[in-house]
């Protein structure tokens, strides 16, 4: 068998290439590239025999059944419960969670359905006992193993078959055929492939952690995420309270879906109404502050969009957003001021999205105009007034998609008035106690959200 040649792969981004090379052609990053000896398995894998070609309608397609992980939030995210025999990776900002997701996750499983086997290659065996004391995760079935050594935890999953195995984390483990350090691309990429082998051919389902870069990105190759079946982010900041799992890949389900967890002393608790969390506890309408109906998979939230107008006080103006692109601030500032006549050129503007979410759905882009309005004019929207409504370029209001969902969660937490499109406005149902406002363009909405006080003329939009 003629000899592997070596090649060198980036610590950033895991570009191969058979030479070394000062600078990354694909990310950038400079005295990045460290040699990769190809191992026995990898070599191995590289001559096994050609699978053989079948027909598609000779395979059966009967799909495993799911199984609950006792956590309906977590559940929502993977698609409705965990696959049998698949790989899953967590990933997060250090602190934010992810043991202690995994950690509650292995303690529910063990006392309902089996052996779970929780491996460590960053804590000792008597701190996470410190910590399961503190979560109430204790359960005979819940095994322990630190160990960095993938050979013998390899040895360890296949003699117990458990019904979960949790690695934390993978750049701890080490495979004793890659010569290079742990928590290099050689090492992740062939510990990874090894869990992917094992539970696919021993039907052992695996959670991994990750660690993640300063860029908030998972650490190591991009391969990484591509090998496994299910990538889960944990978001959030470690000074709130509040904890989004959302998921990013999903090979059994949406990426849409998130859910919403509280950091309290007893660890991660479900909030099965998010929407009541996120919205400010403010009895009376006060200027800057919008609600936004948004949607995040098919889960409604009603979200508080918080903004502050202000002169510049010299140089040129600032525009700070938190829990919002910044480039769909701008774009949003520019058509209120082609389209609506609102001199923002000359002002400092802040937008927050209170509860630390961020808004990606576009008709969040109604109540950020409203909120942006509302603290320039310095005058408060209507009481118990949402908005939901994508704001094109010419000015006017665009559709919403699932406005029917967005009503219903509006209503339930009494909200009395929300704007739409007025293209979809005619066409949705009367839901009682909810007045629906259409608007066309963006300064209808202002004309009807900020209205004029008695006595006072009606402002031009």
């Amino acid at each position: 068998m003629a000899r592997a040649k070596v090649r060198y792969a980036c610590q950033e981004c895991g570009y191969s290439t058979p030479r070394w090379l000062g600078r990354c052609p694909e990310c950038g990053a400079w005295n990045s590239f460290i040699e990769e000896h190809p191992t026995a398995e990898s070599v191995a894998r590289g001559t096994a025999p050609a699978a053989v070609p079948e027909p598609i309608t000779s395979i059966t397609g009967a799909e495993s059944a799911r199984f609950s992980t006792g956590s309906s939030e977590l559940d929502r995210v993977l698609g409705g419960g965990i696959v049998p025999a698949s790989l899953v990776l967590v990933g997060g900002d250090p602190g934010i969670g992810k043991s202690t997701l995994l950690l509650s996750l292995a303690a529910r499983l063990a006392r309902g359905s089996g052996t779970v086997l929780y491996v460590s290659g960053e804590e000792s065996a008597r701190q996470i006992r410190l910590r399961a004391e503190r979560l109430d995760a204790l359960a005979e079935r819940l095994l322990l193993l630190p160990e960095t050594d993938l050979g013998r935890v390899e040895e360890a999953a296949r003699s117990l078959s458990p019904v979960l195995l949790i690695v934390d984390s993978i750049q701890t483990m080490n495979c004793p055929a890659c010569p290079s350090p742990p928590g290099s691309v050689a090492q992740v990429r062939e510990c990874t492939a090894a869990l992917l082998k094992l539970a696919k051919g021993e039907g052992i389902t695996t959670f991994i952690v990750g660690h993640v870069t300063k860029q908030g990105a998972l650490a190591g190759p991009r391969l990484l995420e591509h090998m496994v079946d299910t990538v889960l982010y944990f978001e959030g900041e470690g000074k709130n309270a509040y904890r989004i799992l959302r998921a990013v890949k999903n090979r059994f389900g949406s990426t849409n879906e998130i859910g919403v967890f509280t950091m309290e002393e007893g660890g991660l608790a479900e909030v099965p109404n998010p929407s009541q969390l996120f919205l400010s506890d403010r009895a009376a309408p006060v200027p800057g502050a919008a609600v936004v109906a948004t949607l995040e998979g098919t889960r409604p939230l009603l979200v508080e969009v918080q903004a502050l107008v202000s002169p510049a006080g010299g140089g040129p103006p600032r525009r700070v957003a938190q829990g919002v692109d910044l480039s769909r601030l701008l774009t949003v500032m520019a058509v209120l001021e082609k389209r609506a006549g609102l001199p923002l050129a000359g002002s400092d503007v802040y937008v927050s999205v209170a509860g630390g979410v961020r808004l990606e759905d576009p008709a969040a882009d109604l109540g950020l105009a409203i909120a942006v309005s509302s603290s320039l004019v310095g005058r408060a929207p209507l009481p118990a007034c949402a908005a939901a409504g994508e704001i094109g370029l010419t000015g006017e209001v665009l559709s919403a998609a699932h406005l029917k969902l967005r009503l219903k969660e509006a209503q339930a937490l009494g909200f009395h008035q929300i704007v739409v499109p007025a293209r979809q406005s005619k066409s949705l149902p009367n839901i009682p106690g909810l007045g629906i406002l259409g608007a066309e363009t963006v300064s209808d909405a202002l004309r009807q959200v900020l209205a004029h006080g008695p006595g006072e003329r009606p402002r031009r939009w």
